[in-house]
């Protein structure tokens, strides 16, 4: 007769469907940078603690460490949009407390065509030992 195997933990955390991989892809699709830090060049880091209740919804946000300019409120909209998956726990409803840390940088500007590299080939003369042709590369950067 097999023992029944017991679980590990007696109340399961509440996870993210995908991982944190996932997690990261939906805040930086969803991430709208604020037009007054657009403005004023604001980066850096939100800190938002915030509640999962026992449906997988996050109810509550608080931010902890903010950089202010819109992006608090910007870090709490996304962190609200959150849905994650919260395995039945023993028919407990748990309410369950997360940090998050949202960076806002700001976009790079693309680079300009003058990157581009071209390049010469210069054929060496052949002096009088004959020895046999070679070739010389010069790359200038326009």
């Amino acid at each position: 007769m097999k023992k029944e195997k017991r679980e590990r933990h007696f109340v399961r955390k509440a996870t993210y469907p995908g991982g944190v991989k996932a997690l990261q892809a939906f805040l930086k699709a969803n991430k709208k940078y604020p037009e007054e830090a657009l403005k004023k060049k604001i980066e850096g880091t939100v800190h938002i603690r915030y509640t999962i209740d026992y449906q997988g919804k996050v109810v509550k946000t608080h931010v902890i460490a903010g950089i202010g300019h819109g992006c608090d409120k910007e870090a709490e909209r996304i962190v609200k949009l959150l849905k994650f998956k919260v395995p039945k726990s023993h028919k407990l409803k748990v309410q369950f407390h997360k940090t998050i840390h949202i960076h806002f940088r700001l976009p790079q500007e693309e680079k300009s065509k003058s990157g581009q590299i071209t390049y010469d080939i210069v054929e060496s003369e052949r002096g009088e030992n004959k020895s046999p042709r070679s070739y010389n590369y010069s790359i200038r950067l326009n």
